[in-house]
């Protein structure tokens, strides 16, 4: 890996410049306006490809947005392993927020930071750490280093849900074949405390209508004597948490794994500090499921929250009317053993029943997924953890997340293989937010790490 290391460090300044080029392309998957602008980003991403010594790098046509792949094949006996990453962001709203602007990548000391950090939109989530993953494979191609096959996709979908991507899997199967997948899309406990995420949560995601009068009534006239679909709806998701923090559905708890003390001791061996969580966030305490720490909140226990209410009149000024409808948007993180489509139904149907006859309810699912976890024993697990701690130079935990990756379970149904997540961001990133970043030393760290991943899985699978 020496040469592969000194061409990192000759192209540092031009990998960063090509990673700018790629931030400034709004790459927005939920606003159809910007559907050219995800065209342009795949057509730099192949370009990418390309200069990087990838072959076989074409522009993949789905449904929805396209998916770019490429390959570097060297020997069939070697194993073989699919790198995944998406190209599409977030919207960059609220715009006034922005210290900077969205998409003018620019480089800002921070306090966590202190070699400064990418703030642009895309710049963690996903575009800075995928881009990691082409870096460092030019680094081996370029230098005739790489020790197995590697092939790449990068999709322009996962932020509404991947939702043609299981189509292309499953159509390009054999395309697609690999010993395990390798995912740089989530984040180390710190750059002091390497981690190896070994589990993530499932999704369910629903929308909720209340619905009244069949039409917006005075609230003189009206109120006392019709129902409110706004007091209705915001009691009723009220409901569906009780004063211990556990979820009222019935049957929601039924397949929930229950972690042994031993297990649950692994998770605490990181090094978790409770005021700096909050004091990081601003909160002057914390809430959730009794029984359980904030580090188990958020990774082993599964959770309901409302993301998003609206109805009636939200402009300047006053407007004395009591609304015609309500709505809500409701996610719902689950853990391993429960299924996400049997999580919608039960809530739907105890969503329904807790409806008060004067109103009509409907509940409307989105995208979900389930939950994963990457065991100990798992050879890219190993791998992972090797590379890890050659170039952090320390211990490196397992870390499961709370966040969701519907995709590593398709992996795993279609292709049969396990996923490796590998990511290098921070969880202070601001990923989804205003202001989001992603720091010069994790960017560079990631390109060092990753041929060092694919020298000890083929290592250990050529044993």
């Amino acid at each position: 890996m020496v040469k592969a290391h000194q061409f990192q460090e000759a192209n540092k300044q031009r990998f960063l410049d090509e990673l700018f080029e790629l931030l400034r392309i709004p790459s927005i998957s939920a606003d159809s306006s910007y559907s050219q602008e995800i065209v342009h980003c795949a057509e730099s991403i192949a370009e990418n490809f390309k200069k990087s010594g990838l072959d076989g790098v074409e522009i993949c046509e789905t449904q929805g947005n396209p998916v770019v792949y490429g390959e570097k094949i060297i020997d069939s006996s070697l194993p073989t392993i699919l790198v995944y990453g998406h190209y599409d962001v977030q919207p960059a709203d609220p715009l006034e927020l922005w210290e900077s602007e969205p998409f003018e990548p620019i480089i800002k000391k921070t306090e966590l930071h202190p070699d400064g950090a990418i703030f642009s939109r895309g710049s963690a989530d996903d575009k800075g750490q995928f881009f990691m993953h082409v870096k460092a494979l030019e680094s081996l191609i370029k230098t005739d280093s790489l020790p197995c096959n590697v092939k790449v996709i990068i999709e322009g979908e996962e932020e509404i849900g991947s939702v043609n991507l299981e189509e292309f899997l499953r159509k390009n199967k054999d395309k697609l074949s690999c010993d395990v997948v390798l995912i740089s899309d989530t984040h180390i406990f710190s750059n002091q405390v390497p981690t190896v995420t070994t589990g993530l949560r499932g999704l369910s995601y629903v929308e909720v209508t209340v619905e009244g009068a069949n039409r917006d009534m005075h609230s003189g006239l009206y109120g006392g004597a019709v129902p409110n679909p706004i007091n209705i709806l915001s009691n009723m998701i009220a409901s569906l948490i009780d004063e211990n923090g556990r979820i009222t559905i019935k049957g929601f708890y039924d397949k929930v794994e229950e972690l042994s003390p031993e297990d649950r001791g692994e998770i605490n061996k990181l090094p978790f500090n409770e005021d700096i969580f909050k004091n990081s966030i601003g909160l002057k305490g914390t809430e959730g499921e009794k029984g359980y720490n904030s580090l188990e909140r958020t990774s082993i226990r599964p959770t309901l929250d409302a993301n998003g209410i609206w109805g009636g009149y939200t402009g300047e000024g006053a407007k004395t009317v009591i609304p015609s409808k309500a709505h809500a948007k409701i996610s719902m993180r689950l853990v391993p053993n429960q299924d996400p489509q049997e999580i919608t139904r039960l809530f739907t149907e105890h969503f329904l029943s807790i409806a008060p006859k004067s109103v009509k309810v409907t509940v409307t699912p989105f995208h979900g997924g389930k939950a994963y976890v990457l065991p100990s024993s798992d050879p890219g697990y190993i791998a992972a953890k090797k590379a890890m701690e050659k170039t952090f130079g320390k211990e490196t935990l397992p870390y499961r997340t709370g966040g969701s990756i519907p995709i590593v379970s398709l992996f795993e149904d279609i292709l049969n293989a396990k996923s490796v997540l590998i990511g290098f961001g921070l969880d202070s990133d601001a990923i989804h937010s205003p202001n989001e970043h992603y720091g010069l030393f994790n960017f560079y760290k990631g390109i060092e790490t990753i041929p060092y991943f694919f020298q000890y899985y083929t290592e250990n699978k050529t044993k």
